[in-house]
């Protein structure tokens, strides 16, 4: 099985892992903090997130520049590319060390009016912890990001999953004796730094990683930032998508309400997730194809292939969190949010509707970094998204967290219309051929699935093991007509070929 299959299967198995271990431990965390404690928590995260864009985009212009070299047999450009990005980067941290320190001496300005002393206190010391996390693993994130310029996913993705579960043991086992959020930010800014050293580790002595400044070049460094710019956008973008609800809220409401809904955007978030294990991989691919001088038409049959083997997956969640979603929030944590377990659910499908068309063409964004023609949709995503959060502002004053997440992503419907002219006249890339094939065969499928799904809602009962067995017997149902009557030969053969090469354990 090649990298890149391999790549898209420990994503998978790192976003089912982490699933379902966060869909155990949320409820946990939140029951052992409490929702005020929990919300700061999140907010601080979402605030100290908020910086890591000063990152401006270098990671993903250590993979498309390290491929380019790669591809054109440039190993002395390489390692001068690499060296001057260490540079670079440590001008970064040195920023964000600065930028840390006035934020913590000004938390009291934005927090003061909604937070208690005790919470404002504990929001200063896990701000602090994480600025200093952030100052010393954002450089260490080129070593992760060399290993996928070398379509190397096998190991960087093993380290995440195995730090993902020492993460969560070491997490039930303090708060288990009592610790708090400040003892969580801890634990996670050392797993942080031990991903560093392990990618690193593996880069240096596998994959005989050099870096060494032959020259210093201005130009070199524009053409970095010149590419990496609209990364930094498309980071900010990110960050008011899913972290400006959190913050703006906690400015007009209380850390409970920030809880609500960031409960809400984490099932969101588990959704893209299950994309972006497929497209994740394909950036070094698609800046082959475009310094091979790849057609319109030869972009769009990948997109399309990558496109229609996320909508099989996309579709099975949200249909499936549409029909039982309402109560498994109740089931999940309805004895910690009782009143508003319903609000969490919504939050969730709205972010699903809105976000599986920009998902299932993750591609299309992906050969805009290789053409390095990203300036437009960054521009466009930023108005948008500023527009957004500000229309949000406006409605959480009156509808809380619900109001918050519709504001959100009325910015990404009018984006993504704009973006489908964008890719077919300025890309080439043939948006009619892809929605037509993108539908073919899986969108009645899909329908005919929902149907079924829907008459097995009315199973009775309550619990979980109702819950179980309605789940189970959509999937069976989803499955059967799917792979029966929705895939084409590719698909059919891949799954065939993904699942024997399992069975016979040589994964």
């Amino acid at each position: 099985m090649s990298q890149i299959k391999k790549g898209a299967a420990l994503n998978y198995i790192n976003i089912v892992l982490t699933n379902i271990v966060g869909l155990v431990l949320t409820p946990f965390i939140i029951s052992q903090l409490g929702q005020s404690e929990y919300g700061l928590y999140i907010m601080v995260g979402a605030l100290v997130s908020g910086l890591s864009v000063l990152d401006i985009g270098i990671g993903n212009a250590v993979v498309r520049f390290t491929a380019k070299y790669r591809a054109e047999e440039d190993k002395k450009g390489e390692e001068n590319f690499l060296a001057t990005v260490f540079y670079i980067y440590t001008a970064i941290s040195l920023i964000i060390s600065i930028a840390g320190i006035v934020l913590y001496f000004n938390l009291d300005l934005l927090y003061d009016q909604t937070f208690t002393s005790e919470e404002l206190r504990k929001t200063k010391i896990m701000f602090a912890i994480l600025i200093f996390n952030l100052a010393l693993t954002l450089p260490g994130s080129v070593f992760g990001a060399y290993c996928s310029a070398y379509e190397q996913f096998v190991y960087p993705k093993t380290v995440k999953i195995t730090r993902y579960i020492i993460r969560s043991l070491l997490v039930v086992g303090i708060l288990m004796y009592g610790a708090g959020a400040i003892s969580l930010v801890i634990v996670d800014t050392l797993m942080g730094i031990s991903v560093v050293v392990a990618n690193a580790n593996y880069c240096f002595k596998k994959l005989d990683i050099k870096i060494k400044l032959h020259s210093l070049q201005k130009s070199l460094i524009f053409s970095i930032f010149s590419y990496s710019i609209w990364i930094f956008v498309f980071a900010i973008v990110s960050r008011l998508q899913w972290q400006a609800g959190q913050i703006v809220l906690g400015t007009v409401d209380s850390p409970a309400v920030v809880g609500i809904f960031s409960v809400g955007v984490t099932l969101g978030t588990y959704y893209g997730a299950f994309s972006t294990a497929i497209s994740s991989v394909f950036l070094p691919r698609a800046t082959k194809m475009f310094v091979k001088s790849a057609s319109g038409e030869e972009l769009t049959d990948m997109m399309i292939k990558i496109g229609r083997i996320s909508l099989l997956v996309l579709f099975y969640i949200l249909i499936a969190f549409f029909l039982y979603g309402e109560q498994f929030v109740y089931l999940w944590v309805g004895s910690t949010y009782t009143d508003t377990f319903s609000e969490i659910y919504w939050i969730a499908v709205l972010i699903m509707l809105a976000y599986t068309i920009p998902l299932v063409q993750n591609f299309g964004n992906a050969t805009l970094e290789a053409q390095n023609k990203l300036r437009f949709k960054a521009i466009l995503y930023l108005v948008f998204a500023v527009l957004g959060a500000g229309f949000g502002y406006y409605l959480a004053q009156s509808y809380g967290a619900i109001g918050m997440i519709c504001g959100t992503i009325s910015g990404w419907v009018v984006v993504q219309i704009v973006m489908n002219f964008y890719y077919h006249n300025v890309i080439n890339l043939n948006i009619i051929r892809f929605f037509k094939e993108l539908a073919h065969k899986i969108l009645p499928s899909a329908l005919v699935a929902l149907a079924l799904g829907y008459a097995i809602r009315y199973i009775p009962g309550e619990g979980w093991l109702n819950f179980v067995l309605k789940a189970v017997l959509f999937s069976i149902c989803y499955m059967g007509i799917i792979y029966k009557f929705g895939t084409i030969p590719y698909e059919k053969n891949l799954f065939q070929n993904s699942f024997n090469t399992l069975r016979k354990n040589k994964f």
